[in-house]
């Protein structure tokens, strides 16, 4: 199985390449999940995608197979930046169009602010740009450490989905791999997340961003991703309802669909990269 090296550890990633010999490649995805998700979440979004472009999964850092920072280590949004372009470097990806959700899609931002010659395009889901307006995690810590892992789970399952919005067994599967997530590193990835506010260099990113967001995330109102929206030179925002917080999973049809027609129109002669 392929890693990526990194001076903190290693992370597992895999490229899914099924581009159609009838079709010009259209570069690769690169997809960053968020706290209590999984790599998993986007296959359902491959339908959509896979005929033109490349796929590049990876599981962030603490997460299953790869590896959490060393004991003791400071846990950064430079570290998880670093993270991004490692696994990108291990995949041969000089360029690439990177999707992020929930705080994939704050790492995603921060890495259009650091190296912005190496995506060719931007595009958030169910994220946020400014920490402190992070709700209902203040929480977290207390219910990990009383109910444990699945606790938190459970909680977290509530806040991710309305009733009925997933098949029991697409809503079971999530249920099993948030609960294979470490309960520091939960913790670890949230303090990052909470202490981040890329507000002040947001109208630096001129790369074209794709913004999606549900209209009853428990975590991010619709407002911050509006602001998020206003701030951003080249941006589009798209709004789904009913979703809470588990979007990318919940709507991944429309969703990638989306994803789909934005990409495709990036290969227009006025916007070629």
């Amino acid at each position: 199985m392929p890693y990526a090296k990194t001076r903190s550890g290693s992370l597992h990633y895999e490229v899914i390449d099924h581009v159609a010999p009838w079709h010009a490649p259209g570069g690769t995805v690169l997809f960053h999940h968020g706290i209590g998700a999984a790599p998993g979440i986007w296959l359902k979004w491959l339908p959509n995608l896979v005929d033109r472009y490349r796929i590049a999964l990876f599981d962030m850092r603490g997460y299953d197979r790869s590896e959490a920072a060393a004991e003791g280590a400071d846990w950064s949004m430079a570290l998880l930046t670093d993270d991004v372009f490692a696994v990108a470097d291990a995949a041969g990806l000089d360029t690439f169009h990177l999707v992020g959700e929930s705080i994939g899609g704050t790492v995603a931002l921060a890495c259009a602010l650091r190296h912005p010659h190496r995506l060719a395009s931007l595009t958030i889901s169910n994220g946020a740009h400014v920490g402190t307006n992070i709700q209902h995690v203040e929480n977290w810590a207390s219910c990990i450490a009383t109910q444990g892992i699945k606790g938190w789970s459970d909680q977290f399952l509530r806040d991710r989905f309305h009733d009925d919005a997933l098949p029991p067994r697409e809503l079971d599967w999530y249920a099993q791999a948030q609960e294979r997530w470490r309960g520091d590193v939960v913790l670890s990835a949230l303090s990052v997340l909470i202490g981040t506010d890329l507000s002040a260099r947001l109208p630096d990113i001129a790369i074209p961003t794709l913004l999606m967001h549900p209209d009853s995330s428990p975590f991010i109102p619709a407002s911050v991703t509006a602001d998020l929206h206003a701030r951003l030179p080249d941006s589009t925002l798209n709004v789904w309802g009913p979703a809470r917080h588990g979007l990318p999973f919940s709507h991944a049809a429309a969703c990638s669909a989306r994803l789909r027609a934005f990409l495709d129109g990036l290969r227009a002669p006025d916007r070629a990269a």
